[in-house]
């Protein structure tokens, strides 16, 4: 008996199916342009969902490329690209200092390790083996720098306790600059010179890859001391102040990190407990959370313009379909006169309809995860199209059509055999 109702059920879908087809081949331009509505949306809803899923996963990998349980306290607010007017209130703050990285690693039992860190980009001249570096960044930093940074060390050493307290002239290289002024050499004992002073490398870090666009391989660190020594403008203000990065003893440490470091640098600095912080306090998370909300945002109008094609297709559909119904009158007549039920008259405009909007979909769908392979071939931006936005576009694009079919298809189940086969 079941057996029997899937084989009739298989046969009425494929006969409407054919008939589907040969009402849509009969007009294959008015079908066409039918469909533009539904192949514009979905192709947006595709498009979009690839180039954000693509955005979030670099977002996670670059900042977990710094390691998950950064803590970092320093004295600007983090801005997305590091650019835009600093506000008056954040330029009046008091900078922060050795001393507060000092305080912290002694007094915040949750904090594992805490590296005070200066930063130059693009303000030193950086030679070694008679060839000159690619403007790399110069990072000022202690022993516990690799540590908090989540840099490992590839050959050599890392910076020690006795380097920082004695400002000794050393370096250790990212994997670029080593590529660039020690392409096949072995770097380790090598000078390098920074502004004409000159150091010597004791160590390279591993490769850790690019983020955004940018480059962190293309680095060295040499000890804060010696950093402030031969950066003295940055150091009176003239440049980046100095950054405290920490890092807790385990992950689920790191909130009880941020309020310790927050309480001991709201007491060195004498704030009032009814007054906001004035330091910035960020994590890898916090600044991931930051960003995906900017790219859901942005998926908030690209969806919004998105269901307006959706909609104007699906009006466009139902009023084809209407057209269809009038222009095929005396066919729905004789069907009724020779047997058919409404069922059978509504299913095949329905399924007429769907095959229509199925189609716009799966256009949309190709020209969908082209863009999206396009834009990651020629361009810096990571694109990924999962499964379920394919599925996602073909289910909306054939709900579209059964919804906006629905009216003709009922329209045309009523429809009096009698007058029907009199209609001219």
């Amino acid at each position: 008996m079941f057996a029997s109702f899937l084989e009739l059920l298989r046969r009425s879908l494929a006969e409407n199916l054919r008939f589907a087809g040969i009402a849509l081949l009969a007009h294959k331009l008015r079908a066409v342009l039918t469909i533009v509505g539904i192949v514009i949306g979905v192709w947006t809803v595709i498009s979009m969902v690839a180039i954000v899923t693509g955005f979030n996963r670099s977002t996670e990998e670059s900042f977990s490329s710094f390691g998950t349980t950064l803590v970092q306290f320093q004295k600007y607010e983090q801005r997305f690209g590091g650019g835009g007017r600093v506000p008056e209130e954040e330029r009046k703050r008091k900078d922060l200092t050795l001393e507060d990285a000092e305080a912290i690693a002694r007094l915040a039992p949750s904090i594992l390790a805490v590296s005070p860190e200066r930063y130059l980009f693009g303000g030193a001249k950086v030679t070694g083996n008679g060839v000159e570096a690619n403007s790399p960044g110069v990072a000022g930093g202690t022993q516990d720098y690799a540590q908090c940074n989540n840099w490992t060390i590839k050959d050599g050493r890392n910076l020690t306790d006795l380097d920082v307290r004695h400002a000794t002239d050393v370096a250790v290289l990212g994997i670029e600059v080593v590529n660039v002024l020690f392409k096949g050499k072995d770097p380790l004992g090598q000078n390098v010179s920074v502004n004409g002073r000159r150091l010597t490398v004791v160590g390279v870090f591993d490769k850790k890859g690019g983020t955004f666009g940018g480059n962190p391989d293309n680095f060295l660190l040499i000890p804060i001391s010696t950093f402030d020594r031969d950066f003295p403008q940055v150091r009176n203000g003239h440049g980046d102040t100095i950054h405290i990065a920490t890092i807790p003893r385990s992950p689920e440490l790191i909130d009880k990190a941020v309020e310790e470091g927050t309480n001991i640098l709201r007491l060195r600095r004498k704030i009032p407990f009814d007054k906001p912080n004035d330091f910035a306090v960020w994590t890898s998370e916090k600044l991931i959370q930051d960003m995906q909300a900017v790219s859901t945002a942005i998926s908030g109008v690209l969806v919004f313009v998105a269901a307006i094609a959706l909609l104007v297709g699906g009006v466009g559909v139902m009023n084809i379909m209407l057209v269809s119904v009038t222009e095929r009158t005396r066919e729905i007549g004789l069907r009724k006169a020779v047997g058919a039920v409404r069922r059978d008259i509504s299913l095949q405009f329905l399924i007429e309809a769907m095959t229509l909007t199925g189609a716009g979909g799966v256009v949309g769908v190709v020209l969908g995860v082209g863009t999206a392979l396009l834009i990651g071939a020629v361009s810096p931006l990571r694109t990924e199209t999962p499964l379920w936005s394919i599925l996602l576009g073909l289910g909306v694009s054939v709900s579209i059509g059964l919804f906006f079919g629905l009216y003709p298809a009922l329209k045309a189940a009523r429809l009096d055999p009698i007058e029907a086969l009199r209609y001219e």
